[in-house]
């Protein structure tokens, strides 16, 4: 079939549902708090709850057994007045009933007891890992290409089924910060007419261990260090360092995890992956084996470790706000699923590599990834903690045509996810959690329990029953029961040990290194290198460097020099492996702009219509357009100001656009921002654009500017003859350069590699 027309009739139809004509029209700039803008004073005229934002969905309204009928908003707020969690109005709540204005207070305040023991209670146990997220809400449409080996209906040929996405880090608590050097979490809850499905992977292919037994052990040593509970949401320390050098089945993920792929520019630039070896079935009971591939249509980009360790301070929410961002002006991230086919045959392993050992890949030159599907995510949450943060996910929430290998890793995840759930959302009826509920009727004869919402009829709750008519009836394969595919099990006695396929820890993490440009390469040494000075101990730093001889004598000798130690001779023969194209970010291929962020930098005194002419061809590329200016009074009425110079820093934008040269502000002093350098002539540029045009300069971003951007040019001490600066008066070329520019995410070329001149 069309692909691109498949993917247009999705955009297309996501576009028509996208309803931007509530109370407030969806702005130029994303980030409005509320759907209408506030009044100047406190209104004090009762009226009825505000609707969402043009941008918020919630969960679909489905009873706790699965019915569906009421209206979308049936959990949300209700009535224009204050009252307890009974319904009764509240007259007064700003001061607790006391004996006398003076008190004491009295207990018998039910309403002070209410409020506060709901708010003593409003925290749950945060996840252990995964747990600083985000997510949203979105629609997922079949290619039908899966149906050869996948009789899931919801692949089917334009079958939409509602998705509930969340992003997240590993490491880091909930209040840490979004761009650490991290792995990143991808979990997909697909509501289908036969069940809730789940997908839950994360953004590198390839896991720290090979089997569920030791998933305490890499969590522990990465986590901060027990006693002083430092560093939060980072691998750069000791714990970290031993356990990988130590358990060399990690050095696969721990290069994963030093590369750009770490630092992900945001979710919507990030891929996907299933990690596990999962078994599809189709109708006629055929069996294959495959994994499952999210592609970014915005491409994969990443951060520079600069940008992104000035990002934790400047916006530790970059990546979540950047999200809601983008779907609020219409740029609705999508990803094609996709997946690589294998057959199922008795050693479960395709060229030479064990399908079982979640620390390989299969390249996708071996093994094409071929799309199934489009996903588009279309509303953000209205409600973070009742969506985002209850959300729940399991690996083993499946539907009939996708079951599960003997993986070991996989096979703890099938146990632990759901005795996770019970514990932090309170009991076994976390299911019933609005996000949770699954829109298919359900009939599961469970009972009671912590926050059981459901009322059931009825007084038979087991099978077999006579007194409830029999009901319910199990369902057979052909009436959409799920059936296990009969895999055989060889005979073989009980022990604890791993195939001997599972004993090479080094192949598969030279051939990722062997596929990586040049530049990724650089990243890859200068990450190493920065992670490993944080070690104390110097025995863990040798041992590191023993391991990545073992990888590239190259790399071993490059982190070693930063780090001022002798570099290892290898202990073994290096692999012999063909490199894979496809594990590499740089492809060169250009990509979509639609979401990016482009910073504009104006002057009160300068050309205003070209302002406008600037700001409305960035806008019109699907671009955001944010105006940075002395101050925040707006230029016209009809051109405010976003930004300030003292109030943005360069990684909030992916390019800059400099159509002035601005003198120093009022304000331009290291005395009230310390981003101001010391007092230059009276004609210099205010030294915090200089500032912002150089480190958007250093991160190889593109800049674009008019002829009055060349004192600001000179002023940073760039050279803007260098690739990726664009300096022209024809506003209209600038952008289309910009864009052109934008598609290859950075103008790498602009610091080329040592040895790549």
């Amino acid at each position: 079939m069309d692909k691109s027309h498949s993917v247009q009739k999705v955009v297309d139809a996501v576009a028509e549902a996208f309803d931007r004509s509530k109370d407030r029209d969806s702005p130029d700039v994303p980030g409005a708090p509320g759907p209408v803008p506030p009044t100047g004073a406190e209104p004090t005229e009762p009226q009825e709850p505000l609707p969402p934002k043009a941008d918020q969905s919630a969960p679909r309204a489905v009873s706790a057994t699965g019915r569906t009928g009421a209206g979308d908003d049936v959990r949300a707020q209700d009535g224009g007045f204050l009252t307890t969690a009974q319904g009764r109005r509240v007259a007064d709540g700003d001061h607790s009933l006391k004996a006398g204005p003076r008190g004491p207070v009295l207990l018998m305040d039910h309403h002070l007891r209410e409020k506060i023991t709901h708010f003593d209670h409003e925290r749950i146990p945060e996840r252990v890992v995964h747990a600083r997220g985000a997510a949203a809400h979105g629609v997922f449409r079949g290619y039908g290409t899966a149906l050869a080996v996948c009789r899931a209906a919801f692949l089917g040929e334009g079958v939409e089924t509602p998705v509930f996405v969340r992003f997240s880090t590993v490491l880091g608590s909930r209040g840490s910060a979004d761009t650490v050097r991290d792995t990143r979490g991808f979990a997909t809850k697909f509501d289908t007419g036969e069940g809730v499905c789940d997908l839950v992977g994360n953004n590198i292919p390839v896991f720290f261990i090979q089997d569920a037994i030791k998933f305490p052990d890499v969590i522990h040593a990465g986590k901060p260090h027990p006693d002083r509970e430092i560093p939060q949401a980072q691998s750069a320390h000791d714990t970290f360092w031993d356990f990988v050098s130590l358990h060399t089945e990690a050095t696969h993920h721990t290069l994963w995890n030093m590369s750009d792929r770490g630092i992900p520019r945001s979710y919507r630039t990030m891929e996907g992956f299933g990690v596990h070896t999962f078994r599809l079935v189709n109708a006629e009971g055929a069996s294959s084996l495959v994994k499952f591939h999210w592609k970014p249509k915005a491409g994969v980009h990443s951060l520079v470790w600069e940008e992104a360790q000035l990002i934790n301070g400047t916006d530790p929410d970059f990546h979540r706000r950047d999200l809601a961002d983008a779907i609020e002006s219409g740029a609705f991230p999508q990803w094609e699923l996709g997946i690589q086919v294998f057959p199922d045959t008795d050693d479960q392993t395709c060229y030479g590599i064990d399908l079982l050992d979640p620390t390989k890949l299969v390249p996708e030159e071996l093994a094409p990834v071929q799309p199934i599907g489009l996903m588009t995510l279309t509303a953000n949450p209205t409600n973070y903690f009742a969506e985002t943060e209850q959300g729940a996910f399991h690996p083993g929430h499946l539907v009939p045509g996708i079951d599960v290998t003997d993986d070991p890793l996989l096979a703890g995840r099938l146990f632990s996810y759901l005795d996770t759930q019970i514990t932090r959302l309170g009991g076994p009826n976390f299911a019933q959690i609005p996000v949770n509920r699954t829109h298919a009727p359900v009939n599961d004869m469970l009972r009671d329990g912590f926050h059981q919402d459901a009322v059931h009829p009825g007084v038979a709750p087991y099978k077999p029953n006579s007194l409830d008519g029999g009901c319910p009836f199990f369902a057979g394969a052909s009436d959409g029961g799920y059936v296990e595919f009969p895999a055989p099990v060889v005979a073989a006695a009980k022990v604890r040990e791993a195939p001997a396929s599972f004993a090479d820890h080094f192949s598969q993490p030279r051939l990722f290194w062997l596929s990586l440009t040049p530049t990724e390469q650089q990243h890859v040494v200068a990450a190493y290198t920065f992670e490993l000075s944080k070690v104390y101990e110097q025995a863990i730093k040798e041992r590191t460097l023993q391991v990545l001889a073992n990888i590239d004598p190259r790399l071993c000798a490059e982190v070693a020099q930063g780090l001022g130690l002798p570099a290892p001779q290898r202990s073994g023969q290096l692999a012999d492996v063909e490199p894979s194209p496809a594990l590499s970010q740089l492809t060169g291929a250009a990509w979509p702009v639609e979401g990016r962020v482009v910073g504009i930098v104006v002057d009160p005194a300068g050309d205003l219509d070209r302002v406008r002419e600037a700001r409305d061809a960035v806008r019109a590329a699907g671009m955001t357009a944010l105006l940075i200016g002395p101050t925040g009074a707006a230029l016209a009425d009809d051109v405010p100001v976003q930004r300030t110079f003292a109030a943005t820093r360069s990684v909030e934008f992916d390019a800059l656009v400099v159509l002035a040269a601005p003198a120093p502000g009022a304000d331009d002093l290291g005395a009230r921002d310390a981003k101001s350098a010391p007092p230059a002539a009276a004609d210099s540029v205010d030294s915090r654009i200089a500032l912002l045009v150089s480190e958007a300069y250093r991160h190889a971003k593109p800049l674009a500017g008019t002829g009055a951007a060349l004192p600001v040019w000179v002023s940073a001490a760039i050279d803007y003859q260098a690739p990726g600066i664009v300096t022209t008066d024809d506003t209209s070329e600038l952008v289309t350069a910009l864009v052109r520019l934008l598609g290859a995410h950075r103008a790498w070329d602009r610091f080329p590699p040592a040895g790549a001149v």
